[in-house]
């Protein structure tokens, strides 16, 4: 957790409940925090997720990790330190937009479970939706559209997840989806559909 700098500070509390909000979208709140591997398809599958829930009337916002980091994370690298404030931050911008009534989509590899379930402790129950994009290493170094496997595995790159950095998988996640054998559109309406019955 973040130590906490600010001094002379107190929380105060608007006019406008949750509920107010809630209703006014016809929604609940929720995060759906997708993890996995780098080219997992994460990113693909998290656009996929958005544009259903936004056809259906439903108000979604995407947070994808490397997006993230070319705005209010750009001052972090990946070492473990900065993993978990990348993490940390996201996590509280997704409460936000969750405690506004958004379906918060997020896309990060957050390798770490312990990051993951601070973000989760932070929200409610049944608010912190996980989901475990579950590809094998093989699978995700064939695909590598970025090339970032072959980079790291060159020295290119340090502290990769998979490569030379670890990847805690969640052991309990809401939605377990493997990639093979599977379209992003299919493993998207799976999530899809999760949502429907909460």
């Amino acid at each position: 957790m973040a130590e906490q700098r600010a001094i002379n500070i107190t929380w105060h509390s608007g006019n406008v409940t949750r509920e107010d909000r809630q209703k006014l979208l016809g929604q609940n709140g929720v995060t759906v925090w997708m993890t996995g591997l780098s080219a997992a398809g994460k990113s693909t599958i998290a656009c996929i997720v958005e544009s259903m829930l936004i056809r259906r009337g439903k108000f979604a916002y995407r947070l994808d990790g490397d997006n993230v980091r070319h705005g209010l994370n750009r001052n972090l690298g990946f070492s473990a330190a900065d993993r978990a404030e990348n993490i940390r931050r996201i996590g509280e911008v997704a409460k936000l937009f969750t405690d506004a009534g958004v379906i918060a989509i997020t896309s990060f590899i957050s390798p770490y479970k312990k990051d993951r379930d601070a973000v989760r402790a932070s929200m409610k129950p049944g608010e912190f939706i996980e989901v475990y994009i579950n590809v094998s290493i093989e699978a995700a170094e064939q695909r590598d559209p970025k090339g970032l496997y072959k980079k790291a595995q060159a020295g290119e790159i340090s502290n990769f997840t998979g490569i030379s950095s670890g990847y805690e998988a969640p052991e309990n996640p809401e939605v377990h989806l493997h990639t093979l054998g599977h379209d992003p559109e299919a493993l998207a309406i799976m999530i899809e559909n999760y949502l429907k019955k909460r």
